[in-house]
C-alpha cells in the first residue's frame, strides 16, 4: 500500500503514520525525520532545509524530494508523513511512486497551536513531552535518561503560526490535486490517538 498521511503542521501524522506501520506492515517515512538527519549530518541539503525552517518556510521541491527518492526505492509501499507539501511536489511523487490513499487529518487551528507550543524534545534521547498532555516528572528533565529538554525552534508561537499560514497557502491546493484524483479520505482528529486511528482504519476498510 501506497498511502499519505496528510495534514497542519502538529495535527499528528507522524503518530498516526506510526500506528499504521504497525497495523500494515509498511515502512513510515518521515519526511520531517528524513530533512533532520540531513541537517544533523550538516550536508549541503540540511544547510539549506535549516535556513528555511528558521523562518518557517518550506525548503525548495527538488532538494527536499531527493532525499525522499534515495528511500522510495528501497521499499514497495510506503507511508509518507509530511510530503507532499506542493502541487509541484504531488506531481513529482506522482511520475515515481503515486500514492493509493490520501489520508487527510482534520484539526481545529487553536488546538494545534497549544499542542505545538507546549511540545518540548529530550537533546539526549529524543524523548517526546507535551506540558499540557504529558509533562515530565520534573520539569526541564527528561523521565528516562534526565537528559535537557527543550523546545524546537520551530515550535515557538509565531513560527507555529507563521507555518500554519505557509500551510494553507502553499499545501492545501495539494488536497485539491489529489481530490480530483479521487484517493482523499478525510479524517476528523481526536483527543484519543486510538479513536484517531480507529477512524482511519475504518476509512482504508481495515
Amino acid at each position: 500500500m501506497k498511502l499519505i498521511i496528510f495534514g497542519p503542521p502538529g495535527a499528528g501524522k507522524g503518530t498516526l503514520a506510526q500506528e499504521l506501520q504497525s497495523r500494515l506492515g509498511v515502512p513510515h517515512l518521515d519526511m520531517g525525520g528524513l530533512l533532520r538527519e540531513e541537517i544533523e549530518r550538516g550536508s549541503e541539503v540540511g544547510k539549506l532545509v535549516s535556513f528555511y525552517i528558521s523562518q518557517g518556510k518550506l525548503a525548495p521541491d527538488e532538494e527536499v524530494f531527493e532525499v525522499l527518492r534515495q528511500r522510495l526505492g528501497q521499499a514497495e509501499g510506503y507511508i509518507l508523513d509530511g510530503f507532499p507539501r506542493t502541487t509541484a511536489q504531488a506531481e513529482m511523487l506522482e511520475r515515481v511512486s503515486p500514492p493509493d490513499i490520501v489520508l487527510n487529518l482534520v484539526v481545529p487551528e487553536e488546538v494545534i497551536v497549544k499542542r505545538l507550543t507546549a511540545r518540548r524534545l529530550c537533546r539526549n534521547c529524543g524523548a517526546i513531552y507535551n506540558l499540557v498532555s504529558l509533562p515530565p516528572a520534573r520539569e526541564g528533565v527528561c523521565d528516562r535518561c534526565g537528559g535537557e529538554l527543550y523546545q524546537r525552534e520551530d515550535d515557538r508561537p509565531e513560527i507555529v503560526r507563521e507555518r500554519l499560514r505557509v500551510y494553507r497557502e502553499q499545501t492545501e491546493p495539494v488536497l485539491q490535486y489529489y481530490r480530483k484524483k479521487g484517493v482523499v479520505r478525510e479524517v476528523e482528529g481526536a483527543e484519543s490517538k486510538e479513536e484517531t486511528l480507529n477512524r482511519a482504519l475504518k476509512l482504508l476498510g481495515l
